[in-house]
């Protein structure tokens, strides 16, 4: 089970016009409803983490590890897409993790609209975020759902 998770915009919420606070581990400091919700559903489905936001390079999954769980976060295992040399759009690169990969159960949490252009098979494992709201409890349950193939 994943899920295939962007930052900005999801659980980082800062408007564009306010600098965005790092902590001392040198990376921006997430919403704080948004880290409660993702620890539910990490909590209630035990899933896995891969890293779709375009910071994803800057650090390895130890790194990483130590990010979310200073965040009060904590994933199982966090992986990330590989490294994005071909300037591929998000939708792009969901499409080639797609087109590799065999996993069937997981939820894209993303606040990029050009994922509402994806297949129709791949967009219903999609909720898409408002980015000065990011993952709230709409969101939570909508991915919940997809994660426990519930209706929603």
């Amino acid at each position: 089970m994943l899920i295939l998770l962007d930052i900005d915009g999801v659980m980082v919420t800062t408007p564009p016009w306010k600098n965005i606070e790092n902590l001392d581990d040198e990376f921006s400091m997430f919403n704080n409803r948004a880290s409660s919700n993702l620890q539910h559903i990490l909590s209630e489905t035990s899933a896995s983490i891969v890293l779709t936001t375009s910071h994803k390079s800057r650090f390895n999954s130890d790194e990483w590890m130590r990010i979310f769980h200073r965040r009060g976060i904590s994933p199982k295992a966090i992986r990330t897409l590989t490294e994005n040399k071909q300037h591929l759009s998000r939708k792009e690169e969901i499409l080639k993790w797609r087109a590799s990969s065999s996993e069937t159960d997981f939820v894209i949490i993303d606040d990029d609209k050009s994922l509402n252009d994806l297949p129709p098979e791949i967009k219903k494992r999609c909720v898409i975020t408002s980015n000065l709201i990011g993952l709230n409890e709409e969101a939570t349950n909508a991915a919940l759902a997809i994660l426990q193939n519930k209706k929603t």
